[in-house]
């Protein structure tokens, strides 16, 4: 309710209504765009391939909220840019230039903003290749040059052009762009779930009672998901006094806030990324080898015991990236360096090594927690597939729900600044 209280204050006010219209507008855009088909394509040849296990791909599907099985204009998404900003965002901690170039402020934000677009531009001409020749080479109708050429471009300035979008939303609307292009995407598949559900009751594949023990389940999940992403554990910082010159500086208290989900949802995308790689290389060979009824059997969620092997090593894999990421994400040794360049302590610690530790110690405690909970939310899916096997149609994953949440929550809280900034300036004037 809260929430709705939010957005119904800030569409009183003009200014910020108008950011509102344009961010639903681009959307708006984003979806029509999604439902234009790539031409030269076989729709029939198309839904054969997307009529098993879809291993890898069911990610992309979901990043680009059913624009990827449909084969649109939209295809690829805003995948490569994700890739990209990951791929920068690494480079900066490995190579001197770029690390040069995240510590430059926001000319160094700039540069590093002009390499991730060069850099999308080249993953997505290299995935439409893929695609184009590869993957649903079995689907295009005329396979001469100028064709799959046509379908290249069409797909990389897809991906531009959704680049561009989101950054006309960062610009000029409410909440980060690309985040919401993806969150778009997930929220244009309920009406599709409901409709699931509801065929499901009506044929007799599922009770009532089923789909109320869903629900409660669902509302429940994702209660879950809201306070376990609006947690954290806030470090109190205490800065001493210091005169220069006439004027006397410091004495102030803050803390800092450590997150029990630092990483968000890249662990579960990582994860995810991983288990599914063997068997995306399976639905490119022939059902009967070797090597793709290993994969059905033991490391399949469809398999048994593959199910089960598949659940274990989601839980173990979630839980190493969720630290592996956490790290790389949240430094304690150069926070306790900033703390101590700046006179700052935390009451009963002392500045230094002494405050490096601690921080260590409470950021492996928040994470672990953080882990758990990411590792229940990814597992439960598979969970419900084999208890209630007529759910196992639904779209109702963790990563889905994650993000969305996440998007929900940091948009809420931009309009909820949007309007403090703004009475603060009236305030001023």
């Amino acid at each position: 309710m809260g929430m709705l209280k939010t957005v119904a204050q800030a569409w009183k006010v003009p200014e910020i209504r108008s950011k509102m219209i344009f961010t639903l507008f681009m959307l708006v855009i984003y979806r029509i765009g999604s439902c234009i088909p790539i031409p030269n394509i076989n729709r029939a040849v198309l839904a054969e391939l997307f009529s098993g296990e879809a291993g890898l791909f069911d990610l992309f599907d979901l990043f680009s909220g059913g624009s990827f099985s449909n084969f649109t204009i939209f295809a690829l998404s805003i995948t490569p840019y994700i890739t990209a900003s990951i791929i920068i965002q690494l480079l900066s901690m490995a190579f001197p230039y770029f690390e040069r170039m995240a510590r430059e402020g926001a000319e160094g934000r700039k540069k590093m903003a002009q390499w991730t677009r060069y850099m999308t531009v080249v993953l997505a001409l290299i995935q439409a290749i893929g695609l184009t020749v590869g993957l649903f080479r079995q689907a295009v109708v005329d396979k001469s040059f100028f064709s799959i050429v046509v379908m290249v471009l069409v797909l990389t300035a897809g991906t531009a052009f959704l680049m561009w979008l989101g950054e006309q939303i960062n610009d000029r609307g409410i909440g980060n762009g690309i985040s919401l292009l993806i969150f778009s995407g997930i929220v244009a598949r309920i009406p599709s779930g409901i409709r699931s559900l509801a065929t499901a009751v009506e044929g007799g594949a599922l009770s009532i009672i089923t789909l109320i023990i869903f629900v409660i389940v669902a509302v429940a999940v994702t209660a879950g998901v809201i306070a376990i992403q609006e947690g954290q554990r806030r470090i109190p910082v205490q800065y001493a006094k210091r005169v220069v010159g006439r004027k006397m500086y410091g004495g102030q208290s803050t803390h800092i806030p450590m997150k029990v989900n630092q990483s968000g949802v890249i662990p579960i995308i990582f994860a995810m990324s991983l288990l599914q790689f063997p068997l995306t290389i399976t639905y490119f060979l022939k059902s009967n080898s070797g090597f793709t009824e290993f994969v059905t059997k033991w490391l399949s969620p469809s398999g048994n015991p593959g199910v089960w092997v598949y659940g274990a090593l989601n839980v173990v894999l979630i839980i190493f990236f969720t630290y592996f990421y956490t790290q790389v994400s949240f430094n304690p040794a150069d926070v306790a360096d900033n703390m101590k360049a700046n006179g700052g302590f935390i009451p009963g610690i002392r500045p230094g090594k002494a405050t490096e530790e601690y921080l260590q110690k409470v950021m492996s405690r928040l994470t672990i927690v953080g882990a758990i909970f990411l590792a229940i939310i990814a597992t439960m899916p598979t969970v419900l597939s084999v208890l209630a096997p007529s759910l196992s149609g639904i779209q109702f994953g963790g990563t889905s729900l994650l993000i969305a949440v996440g998007v929900a929550l940091d948009t809420v809280r931009q309009l909820e600044n949007q309007m403090l900034m703004r009475n603060y300036q009236g305030f001023l004037k």
